[in-house]
């Protein structure tokens, strides 16, 4: 009974700060890139304050 209003609700949902993160490190262009983006993740990029 409730599954539509379930699925509803998760479309639009806001990504979780894993998700977020997952996309930025998944945009990387070369290994380089990917070193960057991940020590910005380490410094808390996407953390709130």
């Amino acid at each position: 009974m409730f599954d539509p209003i379930k699925k509803f609700a998760r479309a639009f949902r806001a990504p979780t700060t894993q998700e977020r993160e997952m996309a930025y490190l998944n945009g990387s262009l070369d290994r380089i890139d990917l070193e960057f983006r991940q020590r910005q993740v380490d410094r808390g990029l996407f953390r709130n304050r």
